[in-house]
């Protein structure tokens, strides 16, 4: 008898979430056991239905599906991530194999394709978008620190400094020398431009 694949459903939208859920469905071997539309939620997911394999998307309220993944791998480290994303950003997927993905995939690929995957992953095999692994290493790494994410991140909504030193209880100088550091290393012209590059390329 064929084992059934238990699959964690994690994206945002309710009409995507439902099509895969239907179209891993139709797969005699594969059984989504849960959903949800939150990031925050799917460790309290993962634990109540023990699953094989949990799909993430990457846009989420409350938890990317990147920060998801860093959470379930700490959890459960044998339960297998694949992550899927609409934009195909070569650090996104750097992002995901660093928090603990065994598989990145861009949801425009035929559903065949995904059901594969999750079939793969189980198997201990990892599942990488092959256009995206060839950006990736063309691109690099992520330049920026952590601090210079977040705070480049914290500044997107356009924040001053003051607002940005009392949300991340840094100094306005602190704020300031973290931000032309990232601004010098994306070669922006301001903030702006900086968060926008570094969005572009996945790297926030």
């Amino acid at each position: 008898m064929t084992r059934v694949i238990k699959v964690l459903l994690a994206e945002d939208q309710s009409m995507v979430r439902e099509a895969l859920a239907a179209l891993l469905g139709l797969e005699d071997d594969i059984e989504v056991v849960a959903q949800v539309a939150r990031g925050d939620e799917v460790l309290a997911a993962a634990r109540e239905h023990d699953p094989d394999v949990v799909l993430l998307d990457i846009e989420m309220p409350g938890a990317t599906g990147i920060e998801a993944a860093a959470h379930l791998h700490r959890a459960f480290p044998a339960l297998k991530l694949v992550v899927l994303t609409t934009f195909g950003r070569p650090g996104y997927l750097r992002s995901a194999m660093e928090s603990g993905a065994d598989a990145f995939l861009v949801k425009d690929a035929p559903a065949a394709e995904l059901a594969q995957a999750v079939r793969k992953v189980l198997a201990g095999e990892r599942v990488i978008d092959p256009t995206l692994a060839a950006a990736a290493l063309a691109e690099g790494a992520n330049p920026l620190t952590d601090r210079e994410r977040e705070v480049l991140r914290a500044a997107a909504d356009g924040s001053t400094n003051a607002e940005l030193a009392a949300l991340l209880h840094l100094s306005q100088g602190t704020v300031r020398n973290y931000l032309s550091t990232a601004i010098q290393k994306l070669a922006a012209r301001n903030r702006a431009e900086a968060v926008r590059i570094a969005r572009e390329k996945g790297w926030l």
